[in-house]
């Protein structure tokens, strides 16, 4: 495993309950200034093995990036478990829930 990597999964693993981040964000506080889709990649390969908490994970925006029926819903589910509020569109208000 990279650097690069450990950093990623550090900081996702650094994001409690309740909170999100987008892939830019994260890719930002790992010193990739350019790295979001480096994040989307390593959640999408090693999320299940690294037990990592993906679905606190969004776009930039606000917005789950799965679609609806592939993911989205369960992402959705799991985000208000946590008692994050998620619009019908499968939006988060980043000003109230971000953690960064």
């Amino acid at each position: 495993m990279t650097e690069t990597t450990r950093r990623i999964i550090d900081i996702i693993r650094s994001i409690p309950p309740g909170k999100v981040a987008s892939y830019r964000d994260t890719a930002l506080a790992a010193g990739l200034p350019n790295g979001a889709r480096q994040v989307a990649r390593l959640l999408h390969s090693m999320s299940e093995t690294q037990r990592l908490p993906w679905h606190r994970i969004i776009r930039a925006d606000g917005h789950i990036a799965l679609p609806a029926a592939e993911g989205g819903e369960l992402q959705a589910a799991l985000l208000r478990a946590e008692g994050v509020r998620v619009s019908k569109t499968l939006r988060v208000d980043m000003g109230k829930y971000s953690f960064f």
